[in-house]
């Protein structure tokens, strides 16, 4: 027999974990935190002894101080016994400094994923990584998760025609992507030439197949952080004739000037997830959210019981295809 099954959650998301206690129909586990006037953090759980924990929390802005929390909640949980300790991370801060571009930078998704594990964390669980091979920074198991179903099943709903579809890839690294909401969603597929000009600033050349004269582009992309990308795709794919141009994507970080931008850009819709909690001040009209909860919450249920991850998506393309 499986030992208890406890969720406990930092202070990034309460929401989204409170959603996915109330789909297992379990409580939120007791989980009191302090700040002190010097800025440390203080932790205080329940008793966790013997019990199979999972600790919510989107590394979001601000980051570092999610990211602390974290790392004090695995170590807590250690401390108390706990028999399994999974970190839970719908969304995985610092996922884009994956690799050393030029010379002396570092390689911090390494660095978190050290990080970590050295804490006491027996396994990781998050969903849609920046770059899929974060996966073999960790030397323990890691589940990766994708929002693609949830996103598929909004616009399958909307019951717009294969026809009049175009699926735009923003760049090049999201080709795989746009494949797979290609294939389920069907229309032509169209593929933006980015060119990086600085660690914050890019332009968009060219577009590479696709018709879009008179179409729906649908972009689809892990996040939208700062905007400037998504925006100046959107901006070439309008002068190239598109009549609707709506945007999704995971993660809607929204750093910056990302609303403001938004807000003046050719988009129709911007439509995301609730793996990191949109601010009342990032509010637009048309930003739409959609849950994951669901989905990390079947996730949990499965890892807890060790039954296939794999399933879940198997089900849920099913269910799309019957739409």
């Amino acid at each position: 027999m499986p030992p208890e099954l406890k969720i406990f959650s930092g202070r990034a998301n309460q929401q989204l974990a409170l959603n996915v206690c109330q789909f297992l129909n379990l409580p939120l586990g007791d989980c009191k935190f302090q700040t002190f006037p010097d800025g440390e953090i203080h932790c205080k759980i329940e008793d966790v002894r013997g019990r199979d924990v999972f600790l919510m929390q989107s590394t979001s802005p601000p980051v570092n101080d999610h990211l602390m929390e974290l790392l004090i909640m695995i170590d807590t949980c250690m401390r108390a016994s706990a028999e399994r300790i999974t970190a839970v991370l719908p969304y995985y801060g610092y996922a884009r400094q994956d690799r050393k571009d030029e010379g002396r930078v570092p390689i911090t998704a390494k660095l978190v994923a050290n990080m970590l594990t050295r804490a006491g964390a027996n396994r990781v669980l998050t969903m849609d990584l920046h770059a899929a091979q974060i996966q073999g920074f960790f030397d323990l198991p890691v589940d990766h998760l994708y929002a693609a179903s949830v996103l598929n099943h909004y616009f399958l709903s909307q019951k717009l025609s294969p026809d009049e579809l175009v699926i735009v890839s923003p760049d090049e690294g999201s080709i795989k992507r746009a494949v797979g909401h290609a294939t389920r969603l069907g229309g032509e597929l169209a593929i933006i030439d980015k060119r990086r000009t600085g660690a914050e600033t890019t332009t968009q050349e060219n577009i590479i197949g696709g018709n879009l004269e008179g179409k729906v582009a649908l972009m689809f992309d892990d996040m939208i952080a700062t905007a400037g990308s998504i925006c100046g795709a959107a901006e070439l794919v309008k002068k190239r004739g598109a009549r609707e141009i709506h945007v999704a994507a995971t993660h809607g970080i929204f750093a910056g000037k990302a609303i403001e931008r938004l807000d003046k850009a050719p988009i129709d819709s911007i439509v995301v997830t609730d793996s990191v909690p949109l601010e009342p001040e990032k509010q637009l009209p048309k930003i739409k959210v959609l849950s994951v909860a669901s989905i990390l919450g079947e996730a949990i249920k499965r890892i807890h019981q060790h039954e296939s991850i794999s399933a879940i998506f198997e089900g849920e393309a099913a269910r799309s295809a019957d739409l």
